[in-house]
C-alpha cells in the first residue's frame, strides 16, 4: 500500500511539474536539453527560501541619470529583497553595463534584465541608433525586413546583457487621437499587426532576446494615456474578440515569451467598477490563462503608472496584481511590502503556494532558456559605437526606404528628372536640410521658405515637405492651419509633390485632391530623409503601404509600387 501511495505521490509530482512550462524555448530543444533545464529549475528552486521565491516575482528600474542615492537604494533592493530583474532606464550604457555586472555577479538567482526597446535601445540610450517606429515597420509588405531588424535589436541587447524586450506592441491603432499608442502600433489592421509582431518576436527569440506582446487586452482605442489615469475601453465582446484581442489570440500559440497586462478598464470583461485589467483576475487569470491558454510569463505594465499608483499604495498594488494571476510585478515602488502582502495572503488561503511555484518555476526556466545560467559580465569599452555604427544606419535606412509610401502620383512627377530645377517648399517645425542636400546630389532643388512662394514661376514642380518634430513617438500630427492654407495656395497653379515626414495620419483632414503626388514617409530624421531622396531621384524602388484608415479616401493598404525597371527618367 505504501509502494502504491509513493508511486500516486511520483505522478501527482510529475503531473504537476509538467504544467509548469514556459511558452518561449530554444528551438531544436532535445529531451535530454529539457530534462537539464528543469533539473537546474528545480535545484535552484528548491534552494530558496520562501521569501527569496517571492523575490523572483519582482522587476524593478534601474536608472543611471537620477545621481548615487538613487543607485544605492537599487543596490539595496536587488541585495535585501533578492528580486528577479531589473528594467534598463535612461541613460549611460556604459554604467548600466558596470551596474548590471555587478548586481549579476552578488545575486544568487541571475537577474532577468528588460528593457523598453520597441524602436531599439535608443529608446532608453540617446547614444544607441534609432530603428523605426512600429507604425513605420507596418508600411513594409516584406515583414522578413522587420525579423531582420528584431535580429539586429536582440544583437545590441546581447551586448548591453539585456535578456527581455518588452517588445512588440499588437494594439491595433483604430484611434488617430491615441495619445501613447499612435506610432508604437504596426497599424489599425488585424492581420498586418499580427504579421509584423510575429516577425518582430521571431527576429528576437530566435536569438534568445525574450519578446513581450503588448498592451493585454488591447490599447488601440484610448483616448487617455495611462501613465497619466485609467484609460477606458468600453467596445462590447463582439468588438473585442474581433480587434483588440484579436492580435493576442492570433499569437497565443506561437512560442511568444510574455504577454505584458495593461493598466485599462474594460466593463464588458471586468464587472466591478474602475478595475484596471492589471489586477483583474477575471482577465488576467480568467481570460489569458484560462480560457486562452497562455502559459507564458505574465508581466504587469509598469506600477508606477498614474492609471494604478493614483489607486493603490505601493505593495498594495503588487499583491493585488499576483493575485490577479501576473506572474510578474515591473517597475515595483513597493517590493518589501507586495511579499509581505502576497505572504500574508497565502497565509489567509487566498491564493496558494503551488500560485508562487507556478511563477516561480517559469521564471526560472526561461531564465535558462535565455541562457541566463552560465552568465558572462559584459565589457563597457566602446559600448556607444556597437550600438551606433555603419551597419545599424545601412539597416534602418532600408527599412525606411521600404516603407515609403507612394500614394498618388496623378501627373507621373516620379522619379525626379535630373534634368529638371526643382523648388522646395519645407513647412512644419523640424529639420529637413539633409533632405534637400541627398535631393541635389542627383537632382538640382532650390529651396524657398514660405515666405518666398509667390517668386516661384506658376507650373513649376514644387516639393512640398511637411516635417513633423520626430524627437518622441508621442508628438501631435496634425498639420498647421497655416501650412494648409500654402499647400492650397501652392496647388492652385502648381505640379506638387507633397513629401510627408511624419504620421500618415497627418493627411487625415488635408485636402490633396489638386495636389499630383504624395508620398509618406513617416518619420522625419536623417535615415528617413536620406531614404526618401534616394527613392524620389529613382535609385531605390517604393512598395509600401498606408498601415492605417486615415480617412474615407486613404484606406489600409493604399500606395502605388514605383519600380526601378519602369522608371524611364531614372538617373543613370
Amino acid at each position: 500500500m505504501k509502494n502504491i501511495n509513493s508511486k500516486i505521490t511520483c505522478l501527482i509530482i510529475l503531473v504537476f511539474s509538467l504544467k509548469i512550462t514556459a511558452q518561449y524555448q530554444p528551438k531544436n530543444l532535445s529531451k535530454e536539453d529539457l530534462k537539464k533545464a528543469n533539473e537546474w529549475v528545480d535545484k535552484i528552486y528548491n534552494s530558496l527560501s520562501q521569501d527569496e521565491k517571492l523575490g523572483q516575482l519582482f522587476i524593478v528600474a534601474l536608472y543611471t541619470n537620477r545621481g548615487e542615492d538613487y543607485i544605492n537604494n537599487v543596490r539595496n533592493i536587488v541585495t535585501n529583497e533578492k528580486i528577479g530583474g531589473l528594467i534598463l532606464m535612461q541613460d549611460d550604457a556604459a554604467r548600466e553595463i558596470n551596474l548590471v555586472n555587478e548586481f549579476q555577479k552578488t545575486s544568487k538567482v541571475p537577474l532577468m534584465i528588460g528593457m523598453d526597446a520597441e524602436w531599439g535601445l535608443f529608446q532608453r540610450i540617446a547614444t544607441a541608433h534609432k530603428f523605426p517606429w512600429a507604425m513605420t515597420l507596418g508600411a513594409i509588405q516584406d515583414k522578413n525586413l522587420i525579423k531582420e531588424m528584431a535580429a539586429k535589436i536582440a544583437e545590441d541587447c546581447k551586448r548591453m546583457g539585456i535578456n527581455w524586450d518588452f517588445a512588440p506592441v499588437v494594439d491595433v491603432n483604430t484611434n488617430p487621437e491615441n495619445p501613447i499608442i499612435g506610432n508604437r502600433s504596426f497599424g489599425s489592421e488585424v492581420e498586418n499587426v499580427v504579421n509584423s509582431a510575429l516577425a518582430y518576436s521571431n527576429g528576437l527569440q530566435d536569438n534568445k532576446i525574450l519578446a513581450a506582446i503588448k498592451h493585454f487586452p488591447g490599447h488601440g482605442d484610448t483616448n487617455t494615456d495611462s501613465h497619466l489615469d485609467l484609460p477606458v475601453v468600453s467596445h462590447d465582446l463582439n468588438r473585442l474578440n474581433s480587434v483588440e484581442l484579436a492580435p493576442f489570440k492570433a499569437l497565443m500559440d506561437k512560442g511568444i515569451g510574455g504577454v505584458m497586462v495593461a493598466h485599462l478598464y474594460v466593463p464588458a470583461l471586468e464587472k466591478e467598477k474602475g478595475v484596471p485589467a492589471s489586477v483583474s483576475k477575471n482577465i488576467v487569470t480568467g481570460l489569458l490563462k484560462e480560457k486562452l491558454g497562455y502559459k507564458g510569463l505574465i508581466i504587469t505594465d509598469a506600477l508606477n503608472m498614474g492609471a494604478v499608483a493614483k489607486r493603490y499604495k505601493p505593495g498594495e498594488l503588487d499583491a493585488l496584481a499576483f493575485k490577479a494571476g501576473n506572474d510578474i510585478m515591473l517597475f515595483s515602488d513597493g517590493v518589501k511590502e507586495g511579499k509581505r502582502l502576497i505572504q500574508l495572503a497565502i497565509d489567509n488561503k487566498e491564493i496558494s503556494q503551488n500560485r508562487v511555484e507556478e511563477s516561480v518555476k517559469k521564471i526560472l526556466l526561461t531564465k535558462y532558456f535565455l541562457g541566463l545560467n552560465n552568465y558572462q559580465p559584459r565589457n563597457p569599452e566602446n559600448i556607444n559605437e556597437d550600438l551606433n555604427n555603419k551597419s545599424h544606419q545601412e539597416l534602418v535606412e532600408k527599412l525606411y526606404s521600404n516603407a515609403l509610401t507612394l500614394v498618388k502620383d496623378e501627373q507621373k512627377l516620379l522619379p525626379l528628372n535630373c534634368k529638371e530645377t526643382y523648388y522646395y517648399v519645407p513647412l512644419e517645425e523640424a529639420p529637413f536640410e539633409t533632405f534637400t542636400n541627398q535631393l541635389n546630389l542627383n537632382t538640382t532643388v532650390i529651396v524657398k521658405k514660405a515666405s518666398e512662394i509667390a517668386t516661384i514661376p506658376a507650373n513649376s514642380k514644387i516639393i512640398v515637405g511637411l516635417h513633423k518634430d520626430n524627437s518622441t513617438a508621442y508628438k501631435p500630427y496634425k498639420i498647421s492651419e497655416n501650412s494648409k492654407k500654402i499647400l492650397a495656395e501652392l496647388s492652385k497653379n502648381q505640379k506638387i509633390i507633397l513629401n510627408v515626414f511624419g504620421s500618415a495620419y497627418a493627411l487625415k483632414d488635408l485636402d490633396i485632391t489638386k495636389i499630383s503626388t504624395v508620398v509618406v514617409a513617416y518619420e522625419n530624421n536623417d535615415d528617413s530623409m536620406k531614404a526618401t531622396a534616394k527613392s524620389l531621384n529613382g535609385k531605390s524602388p517604393i512598395s509600401g503601404r498606408l498601415p492605417v484608415l486615415v480617412n474615407n479616401q486613404l484606406k489600409p493598404g493604399a500606395g502605388i509600387d514605383l519600380n526601378l525597371s519602369s522608371t524611364h527618367q531614372l538617373n543613370k
